[in-house]
């Protein structure tokens, strides 16, 4: 018997081209992720009339394929197995064909395609692509590690109240740090090993490379001194965006000695001096240069928000969901990270989460003005759960969205509860990954209370605004349904 997951990979196969048309499937939380070998014979609009597909995100050879939390990761594996692949298996040399600077499978044969590939393939457009082919594998374990990194922050909340016996409860305390920190502690290690699978690299050279970060070896005694300042080099310091630019710097170091040194001695000299030139520009020039670029980004943002209070929280939580619409929102994640390991908490994401709670107050409103439209609640049903734990993109492309005006005034909501929170301050969050009240557990300091006040007004003001002025007019014509699972396009036909 064919499950749904495996109907609806057929289904997508079906209209772009068949598998021999797809070079590597991968997946997100909501998002199928497929890299084409030729986007022109695409069919975009029938894919997005295919039952179970919520939206459909186009951006050059790659395209995202909206098919909701949990489905995302199925259905990308049936697609990988149909294909005869591993899923995120690397097929070229990366994720991004043009790095590698390989040819494309299949040369364009109409100008058009040539000329829709370059409107696509901004710079901009490549640099989000790699910020989140580098991260999107890593999300489950920021949400794992988190949500146990939060319940270990509970714990000893109540055991410094006292109200947990600190004797009883310190060894399971323990346990659950030792669990988290198995990702935050080596962070850098595996964001090496994942820049270097998508710039090309080895992959083992690249998760060296971010260990170097952490100056493992050096003597806190007689440490490395920074050549810019005099002052100490501290381990950690660039971080991320220190470890992503000093693996692409190794990539481009092995791919031109792999192309002088004789393949008789190419295991032993490409990797020991690749390791050894891009190890000492890490350890003395990248680590001081995106120490300062980070420190300022963290610094700027943190600065924003402590100035601008209320303001910077609405005009933050306002624009986030066109940022999620168009996939922009990942290169946000070096971001969190570098607040994370710099503060212990991320001031931004509690502020970015009513963005999705806007959402929910918005499809709450449809729900009760538009509920003779059994098409609309429909998709309202399905996607509200998830939506309330924080997955936007299935309230984004099944509802608000496709209506306009409702993406609007969930705009407004979610803005109205970053405001809020932005109003309190102080409330931030001890890892990425989570989002609506799902983040709750992660909410440090005791201040979870202000979290959920922002969330009740995000809640709150995307119903009222949405009640009273996001509602058009065709939406609340009535509708039936016919049995079969309802899409977008069918909803905009009857609209």
């Amino acid at each position: 018997m064919v499950s749904k997951e495996q109907q609806l990979a057929k289904d997508i196969y079906s209209k772009i081209g068949g598998s021999n048309n797809v070079s590597n499937v991968y997946n997100c939380m909501t998002r199928v992720r497929i890299d084409l070998r030729d986007e022109g014979i695409v069919d975009v609009d029938a894919l997005k009339k295919v039952a179970g597909v919520m939206g459909v995100v186009e951006d050059g050879n790659n395209l995202q394929v909206v098919v909701g939390p949990g489905t995302a990761n199925k259905v990308a594996l049936e697609m990988a197995d149909m294909a005869g692949k591993e899923k995120g298996a690397t097929v070229a040399e990366n994720l991004d064909q043009d790095l590698s600077g390989r040819q494309q499978a299949e040369q364009r044969t109409a100008e058009v395609k040539a000329q829709q590939k370059q409107k696509n393939n901004t710079p901009f457009k490549r640099a989000l692509k790699i910020i989140a082919s580098i991260f999107v594998p890593l999300i489950p374990a920021f949400v794992g590690a988190g949500i146990i990194g939060g319940i270990a922050s509970i714990i000893q909340n109540l055991m410094t109240a006292g109200q947990l016996d600190a004797e009883a409860w310190t060894a399971i305390f323990s346990v659950l740090k030792i669990i988290q920190n198995g990702l935050f502690a080596y962070l850098n290690v595996y964001v090496g090993i994942n820049a270097a699978r998508v710039f090309g690299a080895t992959e083992g050279l690249g998760g060296i490379i971010g260990g170097v970060v952490l100056l493992n070896g050096m003597n806190p005694d007689l440490p490395l001194k920074n050549i810019f300042t005099g002052d100490a080099l501290a381990a950690n310091q660039g971080g991320i965006i220190g470890v992503i630019v000093a693996v692409f710097l190794l990539s481009v170091v092995e791919k031109n000695l792999r192309k002088v040194v004789p393949n008789a001695v190419d295991i032993i000299v490409t990797p020991t001096v690749t390791l050894l030139v891009v190890g000492l520009l890490t350890i003395f020039i990248i680590m001081p240069v995106a120490g300062v670029i980070s420190s300022s980004l963290v610094g700027s943002i943190t600065w924003i928000l402590n100035v601008g209070g209320a303001f910077a929280g609405f005009v933050l939580g306002a624009l986030f969901l066109p940022m999620v619409m168009f996939g922009l929102h990942q290169i946000l994640t070096p971001i969190h990270i570098e607040m994370i390991a710099s503060s212990g908490k991320t001031l931004l994401l509690p502020i970015l989460a009513m963005a999705g709670a806007g959402q929910v107050g918005a499809a709450i409103a449809l729900w009760i003005r538009c509920r003779k439209n059994k098409q609309l609640t429909n998709m309202i049903k399905g996607s509200l759960p998830v939506g309330i734990l924080g997955i936007g993109e299935p309230l984004i492309y099944a509802v608000s969205l496709p209506l306009g005006r409702p993406f609007i005034t969930a705009c407004i909501g979610g803005g109205i509860g970053g405001a809020v929170i932005g109003a309190i301050g102080n409330i931030g969050a001890t890892a990425i990954g989570p989002s609506g009240i799902a983040l709750i557990p992660l909410i440090p300091d005791g201040m979870w209370w202000g979290y959920v006040l922002g969330l009740l007004a995000a809640y709150s003001g995307g119903f009222v605004v949405t009640y009273f002025f996001g509602v058009p007019k065709e939406a609340m014509e009535p509708t039936e349904l016919d049995g079969s699972t309802t899409n977008v396009d069918d909803l905009l036909s009857n609209l």
